[in-house]
């Protein structure tokens, strides 16, 4: 609104601007199904697509929703190449760890090539991004569109999408995405970490008694706890060369705003 107002206020009536970008979105694994269906055993209803469709929405970019792939390797290389087809970018999620059913890895292989497989990251390691080419033999597919994988826990998909996937949506939406600026706070909890990892803690801010902004760390850490994101105000991030925090530590402060603004 206010480069438009910026606009108004020079005398233009007319601005360049690049088309919407084009995103196709999967969930895969035959343990997911979608909401309102019956839930087997072990089964879980599909909650990253939903989770995702709303991320991109925020950056103005067009969604395909093409529902939940299952686990089988033609299948999936198949219906990405096709996404591929006629879009700039296929995300998924699920399927890109290292288990006897995480077969998405293998089918870019098959179509296409990973630029890299995990990134020292916690939640979200076993994310992967790779590039779909066009098709060849004179098929109307033009250039082709990248891909990304991320992992199959809700918590973990949006530390990924936030740090992975925006710069890159971004950048194909014609715009250069600036660096983060992560707000000091004062911690209010223990943590022990991994050297040489980022590491993303979900807390919720408060007022001390000296007027000083605090962080307290949700009670739970597993990356499939979706309360952890709707009853938390951001994320607190750990660098890599820091190994231990203790209350009264300050640690950087990124508000979930920021991170889908």
């Amino acid at each position: 609104m206010q480069h438009v107002a910026l606009a108004a206020a020079l005398g233009l009536t007319k601005l360049d601007v690049r088309r919407r970008v084009r995103i196709a979105l999967f969930s895969t694994g035959d343990e997911i199904v979608e909401p309102g269906s019956p839930l087997p055993r072990a089964a879980l209803y599909d909650s990253n697509r939903y989770l995702l469709s709303g991320l991109i929405a925020r950056f103005g970019a067009e969604v395909t929703d093409l529902g939940i792939l299952s686990d089988e390797p033609r299948a999936l290389a198949v219906a990405i190449a096709a996404a591929a087809a006629d879009h700039d970018l296929v995300l998924t999620s699920g399927g890109v760890s290292a288990g006897e059913a995480d077969y998405v890895r293998s089918a870019i292989e098959s179509i296409g090539r990973i630029v890299f497989w995990r990134v020292a990251i916690k939640p979200g390691r076993p994310v992967a991004m790779g590039v779909i080419p066009g098709a060849k033999n004179g098929a109307n597919r033009g250039d082709g569109a990248a891909f990304v994988g991320l992992p199959g826990n809700p918590v973990a998909v949006f530390v990924t999408f936030v740090r992975v996937v925006r710069p890159l949506l971004l950048r194909l939406a014609g715009a250069l995405p600036e660096p983060l600026v992560a707000m000091p706070v004062r911690a209010t909890f223990s943590y022990k970490k991994r050297k040489s990892r980022r590491e993303y803690v979900r807390v919720a801010l408060r007022a001390a008694a000296d007027g000083t902004v605090e962080a307290v760390k949700y009670e739970q850490d597993g990356a499939g706890v979706l309360t952890s994101l709707t009853e938390t105000d951001g994320l607190a991030e750990l660098s890599e060369d820091v190994t231990t925090i203790e209350p009264g530590s300050m640690v950087g402060f990124l508000s979930y705003a920021s991170l889908v603004g």
